[in-house]
């Protein structure tokens, strides 16, 4: 079983973003499971979200405390929560900036960092990362097919939305594909 966790803020779409993965998953022949961590929190709160994948049925429902990937949504969360926390040896970590990580990230992890906000700026208008997140996960772990993204994107949001979320996906996960292709 591989895991994600996704660190953000209440409000960014951390949680939709784990939903949309878990669709993808499934429409990739992936049995899947996606779940929040929250309690009374607001906007702007620290936020966790989920996802497992796997080739047999999940029957654990715990919260994932050893994570084969992490997606942050906000930097400024590696400041007040231990954001890569459990990250596994030969885990990948996805950090939207466009600032240099200063943080201790654990030994063997592969941290790939985006600007996952200018991608939504120009592409959505808003300053909402979720879907190019998805994206460069996409694309960094291979565990969801971009074609299965676009699908359950298409799925999740009127015609004219969901092509501005694809449009997105699409940049970032390119943008990791190319970089991936020069190293």
């Amino acid at each position: 079983m591989r895991e994600l966790r996704i660190h953000g803020r209440g409000g960014q779409g951390s949680v939709t973003a784990a939903e949309l993965i878990a669709v993808a998953a499934f429409k990739s022949n992936v049995y899947s499971q996606a779940f929040p961590a929250f309690g009374v929190e607001r906007r702007g709160a620290p936020v966790q979200a989920f996802v497992r994948f796997n080739d047999k049925q999940i029957r654990l429902r715990s919260q994932v405390y050893e994570p084969d990937y992490v997606i942050v949504q906000d930097s400024t969360l590696i400041k007040d929560v231990n954001v890569f926390g459990g990250l596994k040896k030969g885990g990948i970590a996805i950090v939207n900036t466009e600032k240099k990580i200063d943080a201790d990230i654990p030994k063997g992890v592969k941290l790939i960092t985006i600007d996952a906000t200018k991608i939504a700026l120009e592409v959505l208008g808003l300053p909402i990362t979720n879907t190019s997140l998805m994206g460069a996960f996409a694309a960094a772990s291979g565990e969801i097919e971009f074609s299965a993204l676009a699908e359950a994107l298409n799925e999740r949001f009127p015609e004219a939305l969901a092509k501005k979320n694809i449009a997105a996906a699409r940049r970032a996960y390119d943008l990791i594909k190319e970089e991936e292709a020069q190293r």
